[in-house]
This record gives structure tokens, C-alpha cells and sequence, in this order.
């Protein structure tokens, strides 16, 4: 047979990728289309598909079933506080969201002669995680439908369900009020990591909550990424901190949703003069200390293989208790474990973050001390998330706020609520917080609306400026002896 005039076999491998690239591009397409529309929307009509959204999952029954898909698909949390979390977390960014302008002009500066207008920045990907998969989508959608984009969801495999489900409800909402229902979209079942590629690469902008692996090829794409980093939440608590309130505070945040969230807290470093107290004070809310052979049995059942096993991520303590071999009555109802550890590091697996209410209790000297203990944690994992502190004493925080590596302080709080945003602080309600160039981010504040916008500036002539040499140089030049 003359092998010059036969056909060659189609390259497989090839053949995969082209067919990737095509369902991607058909999404991204409708995308496109959908958001030129929208991008006609008025400021009226943009906070109408906002509402109409947020009800998407915020409807008592929808909310439920969200919860209910989400725990039996991932087998992560629980679902009251699925419930609650879907609640609040949607409930606070509509909040933070209402009379905010993001069409048009949004910011005259009449003195300077600059105008400010808003700008949609296209179609988003938006890769989001198991441990929320309705809470986190939630959440990136409306900001992105608040600048006028179009948003394609990537979705963890276990939770690719549950957002389906949502996607569901809110296209439902999206043709109520007259909106396209292309504008929120997610990549085909099964999603790959080439898929999520693919799409990284042919949208505007993206947005990652997950894994390091997804931030780092996101910021590889080639296109505009923001990604957050790890959580390994530290909170001091001091000599002048409330120990029951403190203790109930941790509690709360630790055990809400089986730790889910990047922000529950994951040591606590107390210093010496509280540190019986303290450890009392978490008992009496359900902590369960573990000995030292006890300690050396949850590692074993944690990190088999050095590697945190999926078998205790978000599971509720007994649960993981049982699996570790613990028995008697105190594990059978323990809210959260504790372990007492000293050191930080690879050698030293709970100093890193567990996504389990497993809590390790450090010993402090005194409050230099114990920046110090929280400062090796951060360099070993969770660098510019953010830490907690339990004190009476104010300049405290503000120590933390000028010298750890953190973009939050979170000062007598329960974490976890506080830190992405809460009734009664003032953070942007968020599941995803920047961790600034400490945790390799782009940004250092939490996700919000402000992210999802270009902003075109309008700069016509003002009243000149212009300082004299004198002005500029002249006290400089009088201190320094240069006149």
C-alpha cells in the first residue's frame, strides 16, 4: 500500500481539545450576547435583576432545597446552617448592594473636573468551591449582575448539582423581570480542569474561591484574575479577654457548618495568665481536650498519608472522633476537638488548616509571645487572610493591624461571621477575602461589586494646581542646610 495516499488517524488527544474549545466558546458566545443586552439595562432595571436573584435563593423553599441537594451531594457541613449561611450571606450583600450606582456616571468631582462612569467588564468565570456550592455562586453572581456582566460558573464536581439547581431558579427569576437568561451560565457536566481552562481563557475576567491550584492557573491564564488565598485562621485571646464570651464566640465559629468556612478559626494561641481559664471556658462550650495518645490517633486518621483526608472534612466532631477510634460519652457529644500543640510546620499537621472543628490550642508567654507563634502559623500557611483577637484592650488590634501579615483583625468576634462580612461590622459581605502579596492575591479586601467594574474617567480642565519649587522644596531645603 502506497502509505503517502493514506488518511492519518485523527489525534485524539487533539480531537478532545477541540471539542472543549467549542462548548466552551458556545457559552462564552451566548455570554456575549446576553450581556450586550443587558448592557442597556437602566440603573432601575440592573437593581430589579439584582432583587429578582437574590429571591432566587433566598425564597424559604428554594433555600432549603439548595441546602439539602448541597450536604447529600458533597457530604460536607450540615444543613441548618446551609439554611442560615444561603440566608445571611445573600441577605447581607443585597444589602451592601442597595442604592449603590453602577450604571453611568457613579462620582462627579466638580473641583478636579473628573467624572466617573461605570463600565461592565464582560463575561466572568467564576470557579467556585464544594464546601458552598450555592452560598459562593450566589454571591458571585450578583456582583457580577450588578456591573452588568455575564458570569459562567465552573463548578466543583460534587457540587455541580447544586448549582445546577440554583442556575435553575435564577433563570427562572432572570425571565420574570425581562432579563436574559444567558447571563448566568455554567460550563457542561462533566466539568474538567481543561474545561476550566478553556474558560479561563476566553473570558474577560476571572474569579477563583477554592483550591491554590485553581488561583494559581487562573493568574496563568492570561487573563485578569482575582483569586483569594488559604484561610489557617489564628485568634489570641489575652489576659484582659472575656473568657466565656471569647470561648462561646470560637465555639460558634468553629462548629458553624462543620467548619466549611476558610474563616473559622483554626488555632487559638491564648497567653499564660488565661490559659486554664480559657481552656475551661472552651470545655464548658462543648470542647473536648484530647491527651496526648489521642492527639497521635486523630493525626493518624486526619493526614494518612500526610495529606488531609476527605473522610473528616466537614464532618461533625463525633463523627470524626469515631473514625479516630474515640470512645465514651464526652466524644459522643463533642461540639469540637481540641489538641495542645507547641510547634508549627509540616512536622506539626494541626498548626495548618483543618476544615473540620478540630481546634489546636497554643501556650503563650504574653502577647509579644503569642504575635510570635501566630507569625511562624502564617508562614507556614494562611499568610494576609486575617486573625482574631479576644481583648479588652484596643491599642491591641491596632498593633496587630500594623504589624501581622493579615488583611483582617477581627477583634471580639465569632470569625468565621464577622470576617466575610456581618450586620455589625462594617466588611463588604463576602465569601471570598483577598489576601493581599502576603497571600499571593491580587487583592487585600474582600470580594465585593467594586471588583466587577471598569471605570471610565472623564478629565476636563479644573482650576490648575501647581505648587512653587518653594512650596515643594523649601522646608526640606531650610532642615537640611541646602539653601
Amino acid at each position: 500500500m502506497d502509505m503517502s495516499t493514506s488518511t492519518p488517524s485523527a489525534n485524539p488527544a487533539a480531537t478532545a481539545a477541540d471539542t472543549v474549545r467549542s462548548q466552551v466558546a458556545a457559552c462564552v458566545a451566548r455570554a456575549r450576547e446576553a450581556q450586550r443586552a443587558y448592557d442597556n439595562f437602566t440603573q432601575e432595571q440592573v437593581d430589579e435583576v439584582v432583587l429578582a436573584v437574590g429571591w432566587a435563593i433566598m425564597e424559604p423553599a428554594r433555600n432549603r432545597a439548595l441546602a439539602e441537594l448541597a450536604v447529600a451531594d458533597t457530604g460536607l457541613g450540615n444543613v441548618e446552617d446551609k439554611v442560615i449561611k444561603n440566608h445571611r450571606k445573600t441577605l447581607g450583600l443585597l444589602r451592601d448592594l442597595r442604592g449603590r450606582r453602577s450604571v453611568g456616571v457613579i462620582s462627579e468631582d466638580k473641583a478636579k473636573g473628573v467624572i466617573e462612569i461605570a463600565r461592565p467588564v464582560g463575561v466572568v468565570a467564576a470557579v467556585t468551591p464544594s464546601t458552598n456550592p450555592a452560598a459562593t455562586p450566589a454571591n458571585k453572581i450578583l456582583n457580577a449582575l450588578k456591573g452588568r456582566n455575564a458570569i459562567i460558573l465552573s463548578p466543583s464536581p460534587k457540587g455541580y448539582t447544586t448549582s445546577t439547581l440554583l442556575l435553575r431558579y435564577i433563570g427562572d427569576e432572570l425571565e420574570r423581570v425581562g432579563a436574559p437568561r444567558d447571563l448566568v451560565q455554567q460550563l457542561p457536566a462533566p466539568v474538567s480542569k481543561a474545561a476550566t481552562l478553556e474558560l479561563m481563557r476566553q473570558v474577560d475576567l476571572v474569579v477563583v474561591t477554592g483550591s491554590q491550584n485553581n488561583v494559581r492557573a487562573a493568574y496563568e491564564s492570561g487573563t485578569p484574575a482575582i483569586g483569594v488565598g488559604a484561610g489557617n485562621v489564628a485568634v489570641i485571646v489575652d489576659e484582659t479577654a472575656d473568657a466565656a464570651q471569647a470561648a462561646n464566640k470560637i465555639r460558634r465559629s468553629k462548629t458553624f457548618d462543620n467548619a466549611t468556612s476558610c474563616s473559622s478559626e483554626n488555632s487559638v494561641v491564648i497567653v499564660d495568665a488565661m490559659y486554664d481559664a480559657m481552656l475551661q471556658a472552651l470545655a464548658a462550650e462543648g470542647g473536648v481536650l484530647l491527651d496526648a495518645a489521642q492527639k497521635q490517633r486523630l493525626q493518624q486518621t486526619m493526614w494518612p498519608s500526610g495529606k488531609l483526608s476527605p473522610a473528616v472534612t466537614a464532618k461533625a466532631a463525633p463523627v470524626i472522633a469515631a473514625l479516630a477510634g474515640l470512645q465514651g460519652p464526652r466524644f459522643e457529644t463533642a461540639r469540637f476537638l481540641m489538641v495542645e500543640d507547641s510547634g508549627v510546620g509540616h512536622d506539626h499537621p494541626f498548626s495548618g488548616e483543618k476544615l473540620s472543628p478540630v481546634l489546636t490550642v497554643y501556650r503563650a508567654r504574653d502577647f509579644e509571645h503569642a504575635q510570635q507563634i501566630v507569625r511562624a502559623i502564617y508562614a507556614h500557611e494562611g499568610a494576609g487572610h486575617s486573625i482574631g483577637l479576644h481583648s479588652q484592650r484596643p491599642e491591641r488590634a491596632m498593633q496587630l493591624g500594623l504589624g501581622m501579615p493579615a488583611c483582617r483583625v477581627i477583634v471580639n468576634q465569632a470569625h468565621c461571621f464577622a470576617t466575610g462580612g456581618s450586620f455589625d461590622n462594617g466588611l463588604p459581605f463576602s465569601l471570598s477575602m483577598g489576601c493581599g502579596t502576603w497571600g499571593r492575591n491580587s487583592i487585600s479586601d474582600n470580594l465585593n461589586y467594586k471588583h466587577f467594574l471598569n471605570i471610565t474617567r472623564i478629565a476636563s480642565p479644573c482650576t490648575p494646581d501647581e505648587p512653587s519649587i518653594d512650596d515643594m522644596f523649601g522646608a526640606y531645603r531650610r532642615r537640611h542646610g541646602l539653601d
